[in-house]
């Protein structure tokens, strides 16, 4: 499975290179920004699996960042504030957040936090989680969800059965997650609705034809005993 990656938003550059630090030496991977704009730039090109978004930021407030991320969004949002009555915990969960942590914080406790809401959160990952993208950039391919069109390194289309774009689009939303022949499953249309031998049919004819040796795939891998995983990293434009 592939390292968490947080995204730290503080407008303080002292606190956002200490969590950075410490985040970072217990395994997880982290990004910085300081405004909106920086957060909107990178949630858009990169897979966060948990944003640590602090309630004021200069002249920008969290709170109105977190209800723009809840617009598109579903990603875990932890929010840090000073600000610690009742009244703003409930601002921040009303506002979107999963959970809300006062400062000064014990940096341990938070990281127990943030390990909590990873584990709540990361198996129930979907197609929601970037329904604001539709062109995905994975390997030497690039998918279109809302054409339907997936083209390779020399732009060509390859044709694609409505079965397999349907494993492409779960398998796309949850790159570096082990999916059970279950969860793919419960990610598919009702019409595109596959069995256990159905599906490892249509797994075997897609890599078919995004494989470089579909004997030995890279890009869709089979985990003996938890099903399959999209083992590239994937972006969005």
């Amino acid at each position: 499975m592939t390292i968490p990656t947080l995204l730290v938003v503080d407008d303080d550059p002292d606190l956002r290179d200490m969590l950075k630090a410490f985040l970072t030496s217990h395994g997880l991977a982290v990004h910085v920004a300081a405004s909106c704009s920086e957060v909107t730039s990178i949630v858009a090109s990169h897979r966060i699996d948990l944003i640590l978004l602090d309630v004021m930021l200069g002249d920008e407030n969290g709170m109105d960042i977190c209800i723009k991320l809840r617009a598109s969004n579903v990603v875990p949002i932890i929010m840090m504030s000073a600000l610690s009555s009742d009244d703003y915990r409930m601002q921040g969960y009303s506002a979107g957040a999963d959970d809300y942590i006062a400062k000064p914080f014990n940096p341990d406790l938070l990281l127990a936090r943030i390990r909590a809401v990873l584990g709540r959160t990361r198996r129930a990952t979907s197609l929601s989680y970037r329904r604001g993208h539709h062109i995905y950039r994975f390997g030497h391919w690039q998918f279109d969800s809302r054409l339907s069109r997936l083209t390779g390194p020399d732009g060509v289309e390859i044709m694609l059965s409505k079965r397999e774009i349907a494993l492409l689009n779960v398998l796309l939303a949850n790159p570096g997650l082990a999916l059970s022949r279950e969860e793919i499953t419960a990610g598919l249309e009702s019409d595109t609705q596959l069995e256990s031998r159905a599906l490892d049919v249509a797994i075997s004819r897609l890599r078919g034809k995004i494989e470089a040796d579909p004997k030995c795939p890279e890009i869709i891998k089979t985990l003996r005993g938890a099903g399959y995983m999209l083992a590239v990293e994937v972006s969005s434009p």
